[in-house]
């Protein structure tokens, strides 16, 4: 998963989506911000769903997907529309993760209305409406995504989100927990669907990654990495060499994680995309 309002280039895309590709990873995800978060200065970001689109073409094989498309950029049906150019494009391989929005900054940089929380949920429950009912075959938008996107709801397992989720999206992806609060938040969630007498939705995790083959390449990755957020001593929830974090995704499976995708958050290393996929390799 690539924070692409961090100055993330076309050319940086379509290293790291190559990179995926050749690593055997199973998709590139992308966060939907306009404003940059860490680096600051002129970093920022290119439209996510006009990349994607544009990755679309560039790639055979991996899926392609937001974490996540804030209800407060776009409105349903242009974000709806936009999602169905995409799958057409790349063959049913796009996915679509939608949320309620959070860093003010970049609605007030962009001129894009920034509400209470209580309307932005209000508001992504009708967007969540609004997109799967423009993929039904009964409606008047044409053409009909082939096959259906897979949907996301992103969220932190708080009641509302979940309830968004459960009515319609086919996952949850919760961020940055640990195993033990990946437990409890999938709880939530699969009581949820069974109240609504529905099948347990996929629940998945984005969580920050450092990963190196030996002590000396991750020592590297730490250092760049600290260097990036400028929080000496920080690192992410994943951080190891490939046996270490081969073992801490194992902890996140037995706490209930189906899919997890790994925040890389130095892009312009695209060497760690093919360290991930050995990764994915050890764990499989």
């Amino acid at each position: 998963m690539i924070e692409g309002q961090e100055g993330v280039t076309w050319e940086h895309w379509v290293a790291l989506a190559d990179a995926c590709e050749s690593a055997g990873l199973e998709g590139l995800f992308r966060s939907d911000h306009y404003l940059s978060i860490v680096r600051g200065g002129e970093a920022g970001s290119l439209d996510a769903w006009t990349t994607l689109a544009a990755l679309a073409v560039r790639t055979e094989r991996i899926r392609l997907g937001t974490l996540v498309s804030p209800v407060t950029f776009r409105p349903p049906a242009v974000l709806a529309k936009a999602v169905v150019t995409a799958q057409e494009i790349s063959g049913g391989r796009v996915e679509l993760g939608m949320g309620a929005g959070w860093y003010a900054a970049e609605h007030e940089a962009y001129g894009f209305p920034f509400p209470p929380i209580g309307e932005r949920i209000d508001e992504l429950e009708r967007q969540l409406e609004v997109v799967t009912r423009h993929w039904d075959a009964d409606a008047p938008a044409w053409p009909k995504p082939a096959p259906r996107p897979r949907l996301v709801v992103g969220g932190s397992a708080k009641p509302r989100t979940v309830r968004a989720a459960v009515r319609f999206a086919d996952e949850y992806n919760t961020t940055f927990a640990t195993p033990e609060e990946c437990r409890e938040r999938r709880g939530r969630v699969d009581e949820a669907a069974r109240a609504a007498g529905r099948e347990p939705l996929t629940f998945s995790l984005m969580t920050g990654a450092i990963v190196g083959r030996d002590e000396a390449e991750l020592d590297d990755r730490i250092m760049r990495f600290q260097e990036i957020r400028g929080r000496p001593g920080d690192t992410p929830h994943v951080t190891g060499t490939l046996e270490q974090t081969a073992e801490r995704l194992r902890e996140y499976e037995r706490a209930g994680i189906e899919r997890v995708m790994l925040q890389h958050l130095d892009h312009e290393d695209v060497d760690m995309v093919d360290v991930l996929g050995e990764l994915a390799r050890a764990v499989a």
